[in-house]
C-alpha cells in the first residue's frame, strides 16, 4: 500500500491568503502546506481522504488519475471545499465516485452542496454517493474502521485503512477509539504547534505523548501552521514521530 500525504498544513494553509506570517517561514520547500489530505493506493484501490480547496492542484502534482472511494472526517471547508473538484474524475471514471462520512458531515455535505443532490441536482455536477460509515467495512482490497475523537465541540471521524490509521483535527481520543488504532503499523496524527496549548488541536507535544502511549512503530504529524519549521521540528522529535510534508509518499 502507498500512501501519498496531497496536503499537511493547517486549516488556512501555509502561508495563508495575503502572505501574512510569511516572514516567519523558512525557505525549505517543505514548509509550504496545502490544506490536509492523503491518497491510499493499493492493486485494487485508489481511495482520497478529505478533498480540501486546493485538491485539484493536489491531484495534479501527484498524479491522481482515478479516484474509487472518498473518505470525509468531518465537515469543515478546509475537508470538503474541494468536493466539486471530484467533477473531473466523475467524467474520465464514467460513473458516480462513493463517498463514506459520519452521519454529521453526510447531512452538512448535502446541505452545502444541494445543487449536487436530489431533485435540485444541477446537469454536469459533481456525482457522489453519500454512504453512512460507522462500523467495520470491507471496500474492494481494504478494511476501513471509523476512529471518533473529539475536535473541540464537534465530533471528527479519523479512518484506519488496513494497518495505516489516519486522524487529522484531533484534540482528545477515547480510550475505544484508541483500541482500534493499537497495532497499525503507522499512524497519523495533527500537531497543529509545539506551543501554546490550543482548544481545538493537539500542539505537537501532546501528540507526541499520544504516539508513544499507542507505541506505533511510525507516526507522521500533520496540520502545522506557519510557526513549525520542518527540519529543526524534525531534530527536535523522536525518530519514531517526524512531520510529513505535501507530496511526502510512504509505503506500507
Amino acid at each position: 500500500m502507498k500512501c501519498t500525504f496531497l496536503g499537511t498544513g493547517t486549516s488556512m494553509g501555509v502561508p495563508v491568503a495575503g502572505g501574512f506570517g510569511s516572514e516567519h517561514i523558512k525557505g525549505d520547500p517543505r514548509n509550504q502546506r496545502t490544506r490536509c489530505s492523503v491518497w491510499i493506493q493499493t492493486n485494487q484501490s485508489s481511495v482520497v481522504i478529505d478533498t480540501g480547496p486546493e485538491f485539484r492542484i493536489q491531484t495534479i502534482r501527484s498524479g491522481v488519475k482515478r479516484i474509487d472511494l472518498v473518505l470525509i472526517t468531518h465537515e469543515h471547508m478546509d475537508h470538503v471545499a474541494g468536493l466539486d473538484d471530484l467533477r473531473a474524475f466523475n467524467y474520465a471514471q464514467q460513473g458516480s465516485i462513493p463517498l463514506y462520512t459520519s452521519k454529521q458531515a453526510l447531512q452538512s455535505i448535502q446541505s452545502r452542496f444541494d445543487y449536487m443532490f436530489g431533485k435540485n441536482k444541477y446537469p454536469g455536477s459533481t456525482s457522489i454517493d453519500l454512504s453512512l460509515i460507522d462500523s467495520e467495512t470491507k471496500f474492494q482490497d481494504l478494511n476501513i474502521t471509523p476512529l471518533p475523537y473529539n475536535h473541540g465541540k464537534i465530533q471528527v471521524q479519523g479512518y484506519r485503512v488496513n494497518d495505516f490509521s489516519y486522524m487529522t483535527d484531533v484534540k482528545a481520543i477515547p480510550e475505544s477509539t484508541k483500541e482500534l488504532v493499537k497495532g497499525s503499523k503507522v499512524l497519523v496524527l495533527s500537531g497543529l504547534r509545539w506551543n501554546p496549548e490550543h482548544p481545538t488541536h493537539l500542539t505537537i507535544p501532546e501528540a507526541v505523548q499520544i504516539a508513544d502511549e499507542l507505541e506505533i512503530p511510525q507516526t507522521y504529524l500533520i496540520h502545522m501552521n506557519g510557526y513549525v519549521d520542518h527540519e529543526e521540528s524534525n531534530k527536535k522529535l523522536p525518530s519514531h514521530v517526524q512531520l510529513a510534508f505535501d507530496q511526502m509518499e510512504i509505503i506500507l
